[in-house]
Formats: structure tokens, C-alpha cells, sequence
């Protein structure tokens, strides 16, 4: 079975057809509402990588980049909110007993979704959220700076540092609740309809049985940045949408060269150690959002004066990939794209942090 014809490319290629792309700048203005969740949720594609033991397909790398990039080039908020989803899948897959046997199921079949607040524990040695033992359980105090899917997840993966120096991950119910409450929803240049805000958390106590992960931070860093260095498949999928908006003769060498920078980025990704190719990572990561840029800029010029409007899918997806140029940020990954803009590279840059 080639990629194409897997069930789950055919689900995804039907629901952007049908549903998302239709409603893409409605969606980029009013939010992502409730409904397209619960598409996403009957469709399966919750559950793209999760074990099929506990209910998920288990697709392989090619399925899960190819459903990424039709999703996010449909509709980029959408796609945001629900590729949260994935890291909780994983850890529960890993982590302890009883989160496993007690989540695990309903967030690989799809009837939970679930969000992440954990991106600030690459600010590190800052501790934005501290984590410390209380009455049987975990007591969490601080500030997550960046939650999205307020609103629509059913449960969040919130992280924070023990005193002894370790990564904690538990999962929470995702609403206001003694302990956490949330800040009106940020008004971004993209992605507001994402629902994002921050979260306050005093004294927010969870069971100890809610503990999904423990690790050392540093170890669990050199596994976060190890990803940040593999270019994420939504850069070709608004790529690929922009493209789809020009005439064939501007349109012919830009698809050429996706095709070659995708290639590229995917055999890649596919190597063992990523670290060890950390500089060809980086590079072809910048070759790919610099890509981005120009055929995002390609569709606003093909638009003109039409493109200014809120209702434009060029100027939409313009704002999308600018909103990717920043989304996992590390201190690594941002300057080796400034290196490659001002065309002056050079090594490879420290442990990277936001």
C-alpha cells in the first residue's frame, strides 16, 4: 500500500476537502470551533501513531508527515490544536502503569483530546512552573506562558521542575479549576483561532496516580532539541497550499524545488542520531521555511490588492508561515536560520532554549 492510498492519507484528504478548507478563513477569524474537533476526533487521525494495542493505527513515519501536511495546509489552526495531541499520546505510551491503562485507550481512539503545556521547560535554568510533593500527590505553582486549545481539549499534559532537577509530566483536566486558571485568549498576528492562552497555577494539586513521566531535565532536553532540528512536514503543507494558488509558469520550478527540499528533510529525519547530522538538520530546515516565505510572498503578489483582504487565502496562509517560523523555537534553531538569511554560516549553536 503506498502512502497515498493508506485509509488514514484518504480520511485526511476527504476531511481538508470537505470540511476544512471550505471553512479556512471563516475558521481564521471566529476560532476553531467544536465541530471541526469532533470530525477530527471520528476520523482516527487522533490516534496516526498510537499503539494499535490500545486502539490507534500506528502508521508509519510516511502516513503520519503526509496526514501533517494535508492537515496544516488546509487549515493551519486546526491543525495546530489537534498536533498537540500527539506528544500526550506518546508519553502515555511510555510513561507510567497507570496513566497507560487509564488514558491511553480513549486518547488513541480519539474520544479524548488532549493539549500540551510543557514548551516552557526550554527556558531552563528560568523555572516558569515548579513542581513539588504535597498530601500524596503533586502540587504545581507558576506560569505556563502558552496553552493552546483552551476550550476544546478534554485534558492537558502539563509539565513542570521538581526540586530534584527532574522534568514532571501529569495529566490534568483541561479547565479552570482550584489551582489553574486561565487568561482571556491571546490576540495573535496568527493562529487566534487556535484559542491560546496562559495559564495561572497556585497550588494546583494532582494525584500522584495523573504522573505520566518523570526524567531528568537535561536528558528530556536533548530529546526536545533533537526534534527541533527536523524540519515539521506543515512547512511543505502551506507550502504546497500557496503554491496551489499560482499559474503554472511561476508555480512549475517552486513545486520543483519542494519536491527536492522535501525529499531532502525526509531521508533526513529518517537517519538514526540526529544530533550527529545536527548541521545538514539545520540547513535544510532553513532551505525549507525559506521556501515557505517565498511562496507564501508568490501568492500575496499573484493576489494583489485582493490579498490585503481578511478573507484571502493568501494573506491566511502568509500569517500561517510566519506563524512557523517561530513554532517550537529553539535558541539552536534560531540562529542557524539568521546565519542563513544573512547568508554567513557557521557552527552549529549551543543547547537551544526558548
Amino acid at each position: 500500500m503506498t502512502d497515498t492510498a493508506h485509509p488514514l492519507v484518504v480520511r485526511a484528504r476527504r476531511l481538508a476537502a470537505d470540511l476544512l478548507v471550505p471553512e479556512a478563513e471563516r475558521v481564521d477569524q471566529e476560532g476553531v470551533p467544536a465541530s471541526h474537533i469532533e470530525a477530527l476526533k471520528k476520523s482516527g487521525l487522533l490516534g496516526v501513531a498510537a499503539p494499535i494495542a490500545y486502539g490507534g493505527s500506528g502508521a508509519p513515519p510516511a502516513v503520519v508527515r503526509e496526514t501533517t501536511e494535508i492537515l496544516a495546509g488546509a487549515c493551519c489552526s486546526t491543525w495546530f490544536v489537534q498536533t498537540q495531541h500527539h506528544t500526550p499520546v506518546q508519553t502515555a505510551a511510555r510513561g507510567e502503569l497507570p496513566v497507560r491503562e487509564s488514558l491511553l485507550g480513549p486518547l488513541a481512539r480519539g474520544e479524548l483530546l488532549s493539549g500540551v503545556a510543557y514548551a516552557h521547560l526550554r527556558a531552563y535554568p528560568r523555572v516558569p512552573v515548579r513542581v513539588r510533593r504535597e498530601g500524596g500527590g503533586r502540587r504545581f505553582d507558576g506560569v505556563v506562558p502558552w496553552y493552546t486549545g483552551w476550550g476544546l481539549n478534554d485534558v492537558m499534559l502539563l509539565a513542570g521542575v521538581t526540586e530534584e532537577g527532574e522534568a514532571l509530566f501529569a495529566f490534568v483536566e483541561a479547565r479552570a479549576q482550584p489551582g489553574l486558571r486561565p487568561s482571556p485568549p491571546m490576540r495573535l498576528a496568527a493562529l487566534t483561532a487556535a484559542r491560546t492562552v496562559s495559564l495561572e497555577l497556585d497550588g494546583l494539586w494532582v494525584p500522584e496516580e495523573a504522573v505520566a513521566l518523570r526524567t531528568p531535565l537535561e536528558r528530556w532536553a536533548i530529546g526536545d532539541r533533537a526534534k527541533r532540528l527536523i524540519t515539521n512536514p506543515s512547512v511543505f503543507g502551506i507550502t504546497a497550499s500557496a503554491l496551489s494558488l499560482l499559474d503554472e509558469d511561476t508555480a512549475v520550478p517552486l513545486r520543483a524545488r519542494l519536491t527536492d527540499v522535501r525529499d531532502r528533510a525526509y531521508a533526513l529525519a529518517d537517519r538514526p542520531d540526529p544530533h550527529g547530522q545536527a548541521g545538514e538538520l539545520l540547513a535544510v530546515r532553513a532551505e525549507a521555511y525559506e521556501l515557505l516565505g517565498t511562496a507564501t510572498t508568490a501568492a500575496i503578489v499573484a493576489g494583489g490588492g485582493r490579498a490585503m483582504s481578511l478573507t484571502s487565502r493568501a494573506q491566511r496562509l502568509a500569517r500561517e508561515g510566519m506563524f512557523l517560523l517561530v513554532q517550537g523555537q529553539t535558541a539552536e534553531t534560531r540562529q542557524a536560520h539568521l546565519r542563513a538569511l544573512a547568508g554567513t554560516p557557521g557552527e552549529i549553536g549551543g543547547p537551544g532554549r526558548d
